[in-house]
């Protein structure tokens, strides 16, 4: 999808301010947003006030992640027809929430409402399709077990605690996740706050689930969600480097996304399926990527990257400037269908870099290796798999997990991830796109079945203005929260150039 020619909008800097009690119309709700400053810390308490004998205030749809209960071995027979089903569960969770956020009030003054006109329904559909999933896997191997109290959903309380979340996944991020993880603001709701400043004409905030005057889709991201990074901590810490370190890196060069590829498929999750993603993605290196690229597509496909011998495919969410300003897709699948909306933001610099194991030499990524790094459902799931970081330029000591950061003047937002760097030695992907990857321990090690492999190093920067004001996209229901933000990558790297980074890395040299 193209997208507007128009220059990046400019905005004024914005003024630390805290955002106007707001009394709602029936549920006798008061809910104030109180903003993070800088003498707050960037985990400062709730930010929801209740008024007495106030009715239940909820923000989102919470339900358990069917894709990290899958048996680790599938057989290969029944891996499309589960995709198809995990991604029609994606589906029938983004429809819900569009019932929920039409009916919200509604919702808040009557809950049961909520049971018989969007819970009760989604948990039939999702019934549905995890019977088709376990038959599937069934016939060409053991059925599952136990899936089917993975039905039900329920609304998200705001004050709800997403300190122990709901971690159904694998806990792979192996203290490699350099943010904080100081529990995440239950935020999200949006009551007509001005969202961070949103000062471009938006009328009442945002109405519950649409569009307003080509701004915010109304469900987040809060003031909350941010916090000045000046007034955190340096929390950066790397392990120490053995006798039989691999030190050297591999740099890439694959461009910023200026041929303006996006489109809101993912082929590793949904194969076969557009819009699988309900966001919209940046791309850079391999051009065939959409839903339906084969690896032969991806070995065909031209690539943005200076060194021809790498076509592998980086894409990571598309970050949004919330001012007002429409994108091509403000009325299209993984955009303003989805509550995505704003200015989509090219990145000023984006660096690929492959590094090594501080305890170990790596070997080569098998061709067509699948990796995903952080967990787009964060908020929902919990932070087990949470692993993007966010920090500023001249601060990157300082990486936030659960929180956007505000840069001081002249410095620029950064996105940070660091991909798994160790490999189960058969697979190039897994049931749940995770377990034939790993994190390597605290020390550097890899655990036992598992080598060690070049670590992608993802940095992505951004010149927006300082405040609140930009996001990620995000499934609907998962409110632009900064800990959903992940990356994917496949290997496409001709055989020769992978063992040119490989030897590069062992050897201690920088190459590129």
């Amino acid at each position: 999808m193209g997208r507007n020619t128009r220059k990046r909008s400019t905005l004024a800097n914005r003024a630390i301010v805290a955002s106007a009690a707001l009394i709602l119309g029936g549920g006798g709700l008061v809910a104030v947003n109180f903003y993070a400053s800088a003498g707050e810390g960037w985990s400062s308490g709730p930010r929801t006030q209740r008024a007495e004998n106030a009715g239940q205030q909820v923000s989102t749809i919470d339900c358990p992640e069917v894709a990290n209960e899958l048996p680790r071995e599938m057989p290969r027979q029944a891996r499309g027809e589960v995709d198809r089903e995990l991604a029609a569960i994606d589906s029938q969770i983004t429809d819900a929430y569009k019932k929920f956020a039409d009916q919200k009030e509604q919702i808040q003054r009557d809950p049961q409402l909520a049971e018989n006109a969007i819970l009760n329904p989604l948990k039939d559909k999702r019934q549905a399709s995890i019977d088709r999933i376990t038959n599937a896997i069934g016939r060409g191997g053991n059925k599952p077990q136990g899936m089917n109290n993975l039905a039900p959903c329920s609304l998200r309380d705001d004050g709800n605690d997403q300190g122990d979340g709901q971690n159904q996944g694998d806990n792979q991020d192996g203290n490699q996740d350099q943010g904080q993880d100081g529990g995440q603001d239950q935020g999200g709701n949006d009551q007509g706050q001005d969202n961070g400043g949103q000062d471009q004409g938006q009328d009442n905030g945002g109405q519950d689930g649409g569009q307003d005057n080509g701004g915010q889709a109304g469900n987040g991201p809060q003031d909350d969600d941010f916090v000045d990074i000046q007034s955190i901590e340096p929390n950066v810490d790397e392990p120490q480097e053995g006798n039989d370190a691999s030190t050297g890196s591999f740099a890439t060069d694959c461009g910023v996304n200026e041929n303006g590829k996006f489109n809101p498929d993912n082929v590793i999750v949904a194969p076969g399926v557009a819009n699988g993603a309900h966001h919209m993605h940046d791309y850079v290196g391999n051009q065939a990527n959409d839903a339906f690229a084969s690896d032969d597509d991806l070995a065909n496909g031209d690539t943005t990257c200076q060194n021809q011998g790498d076509k592998s495919t980086y894409y990571w969410p598309v970050l949004r400037l919330q001012n007002g300003q429409n994108e091509n897709d403000a009325n299209a699948d993984g955009g303003g269908n989805d509550q995505n909306v704003g200015e989509i933001q090219q990145p000023s610099e984006v660096t690929l870099n492959f590094v090594g194991n501080p305890v170990s030499k790596v070997t080569a990524m098998p061709r067509f290796l699948r990796i995903i790094t952080g967990d787009a459902k964060a908020f929902t799931n919990g932070d087990a798999n949470a692993n993007a970081s966010w920090s500023c330029t001249g601060f990157e000591d300082r990486q936030l997990k659960d929180k956007y950061p505000i840069c001081p003047e002249g410095s620029q937002v950064v996105r940070s991830f660091k991909f798994q760097s160790c490999w189960d030695g058969q697979n190039i992907d897994s049931a749940n796109h995770r377990t034939h990857v790993a994190f390597a321990n605290e020390d550097g090690e890899c655990g036992d079945g598992f080598q060690a492999i070049p670590q992608l190093v993802q940095r992505i920067v951004y010149d927006v203005p300082p405040g609140p004001g930009f996001a990620v996209d995000s499934f609907p229901e998962q409110l632009h929260k900064p800990i959903t933000d992940h990356g994917d990558f496949i290997n496409v790297f001709d055989d020769n150039v992978m063992d040119e980074l490989v030897d590069c890395i062992n050897n201690g040299q920088k190459c590129q």
